[in-house]
């Protein structure tokens, strides 16, 4: 199997006072409903992938659980199953970062072709943060949510045809390729910074950041995997080398253990 190495997790300041399990024992008050609240100091910076694992984004709050250590994290539980995942937001004392954490019920090819409701910063006055949340986290979770159950009470027809794959070439001066001819991949791609290039006859994506880079192609990964699309890595200075693919990761796989 393919393995990029990862890169060392950025850490917080050292005074970085914000208290997680506060923020969100009060956001759980004002938010609409009963909520209960689940905290998790990270021992080990591994638990931080094991509580995030499910986070329904490939944003911001991704991009935070791939690079930065961040301590701790607690998970808000509405009566009616609905979870939001509630961290503190890296380089911005003032603000935290919330998340929805995907239904765990549903198989991972009812996430295809659905939008991730992607997480938001909050300020840390948990009164603003519930309004936020109320008025723009929620409403999308809730569309997505629908989508996602519609899918699974309406699976496709089985094809015979063979699962589909994207080839990602690594090149000798450290950019990807990637070649496709479905417009949905295509989609997915630029959507991940990967560029049109004629002249290559592919998408490509340069390799100046290669932290950029990474979390780039693990969140590709990730939102192909939701299509039904697996992954090929390659690197073009050894042919012979034996093509990997990568597997499908369940639905909401941290950006930062694969990259959801």
């Amino acid at each position: 199997m393919f393995e990029e190495p990862m890169p060392a997790p950025r850490t917080l300041p050292a005074d970085d006072s914000r208290d997680v399990e506060s923020f969100a024992t009060v956001l759980s008050e004002e938010l609409p409903g009963r909520w209960t609240v689940h905290y998790h100091q990270h021992a080990q910076h591994e638990e931080q992938f094991t509580h995030g694992e499910d986070v329904w984004d490939l944003n911001e709050v991704a991009a935070a659980l791939a690079e930065y250590a961040l301590g701790a994290d607690a998970h808000l539980v509405r009566d009616d199953g609905t979870r939001l995942y509630v961290t503190v937001r890296p380089r911005h004392e003032e603000e935290f970062l919330v998340a929805a954490i995907a239904p765990a019920d549903v198989a991972p090819a009812a996430f295809a072709g659905v939008r991730e409701p992607d997480g938001i910063a909050v300020p840390a006055d948990a009164e603003r943060a519930a309004r936020a949340v109320t008025a723009d986290l929620l409403p999308r979770y809730d569309i997505a949510l629908a989508q996602v159950r519609h899918n699974a009470m309406n699976p496709p027809q089985p094809g015979p045809a063979a699962q589909e794959q994207v080839v990602m070439t690594w090149l000798e001066d450290g950019s990807l390729s990637a070649v496709t001819t479905t417009r949905p991949t295509a989609e997915v791609l630029l959507a991940e910074g990967f560029v049109w290039e004629s002249t290559a006859n592919a998408y490509v994506l340069g390799g100046d950041d290669t932290r950029a880079q990474a979390h780039a192609v693990q969140a590709a990964g990730a939102r192909l995997a939701r299509l039904g699309i697996a992954t090929v890595l390659r690197a073009a200075a050894r042919p012979a080398a034996a093509e990997t693919t990568l597997p499908t990761p369940p639905p909401g796989t941290r950006a930062a253990a694969r990259a959801r």
